[in-house]
């Protein structure tokens, strides 16, 4: 049996517990770590590295929101909340689900078959990396690319899709940000932030930013804010 790392983030300890109470239902999943604070989470997370996170909105100092922004990569996500009225921005963070506390039986077992199935799809995609001039193939509506892949010099995350850019032209498939960023040449391309991959061959100037970011503008004319984490790892990963 195939089976998945779980994270609950929740500041409240009888909320985590009812949810570890609700996935013993779900052998798959196994609880690998708690966290009660954003802080905490993102240790864990980087340690742990889970599929899965169950997080709570409302937590001291930093919400469940503010957790998804530091992250460079995001596992998949069922926010867990007492309130139904954060939903739409749920969501368009590309949440899996969202339910609301306390947490019924019923509901809770239709979200696991949604986290299974787009666990398992991603189960499907190859982990090997793309050599730069492979060229794929690419079919957005009516029009066709056939474009290596050192040509795509910026990607956008655009819900459960993403937009590619490459020769002056843009083009959509149905990848997640997540899923292209492990098949993509990690000494090239950069994750910026949650929503934004760059091929640093096609970087014009950086400029420093407020809060020590940085400001990346593409040849193209683009213009990147870098989020405060990957600006550390961008300096570092350029650095003699």
């Amino acid at each position: 049996m195939k089976t998945y790392k779980a994270v609950i983030i929740d500041d409240e300890r009888l909320a985590r517990e009812e949810v570890k109470r609700a996935l013993k239902k779900y052998p798959e999943f196994i609880v690998v770590g708690e966290a009660n604070n954003v802080d905490a989470a993102i240790k864990l997370i980087a340690d742990e590295d889970p599929d899965l996170l169950f997080l709570d909105i409302h937590m001291p100092e930093k919400s469940g929101f503010d957790l998804l922004e530091e992250l460079t990569t995001v596992p998949e996500v069922v926010f867990t909340t007492a309130f139904d009225q954060y939903a739409v921005k749920a969501f368009e963070l590309n949440a899996l689900d969202y339910l609301v506390k306390p947490l019924r039986e019923e509901r809770f077992a239709k979200t696991i078959e949604k986290v299974k199935q787009e666990l398992a799809e991603k189960a499907k995609v190859s982990q090997d990396v793309l050599p730069m001039h492979k060229k794929i193939f690419i079919k957005d509506g009516e029009s066709c690319y056939f474009i290596p892949i050192s040509d795509i010099y910026y990607i956008e995350s655009m819900d459960n899709y993403a937009r590619l850019y490459f020769g002056g032209k843009r083009a959509m498939i149905k990848r997640s940000l997540n899923l292209l960023e492990k098949k993509l040449d990690t000494t090239v391309f950069f994750r910026a932030n949650r929503s934004q991959i760059i091929n640093t061959h096609f970087i014009k100037e950086i400029h420093p930013h407020f809060n020590n970011k940085l400001h990346i503008i593409l040849i193209s004319g683009e213009k990147i804010e870098v989020s405060s984490r990957q600006s550390v790892k961008f300096k570092n990963w350029n650095s003699l």
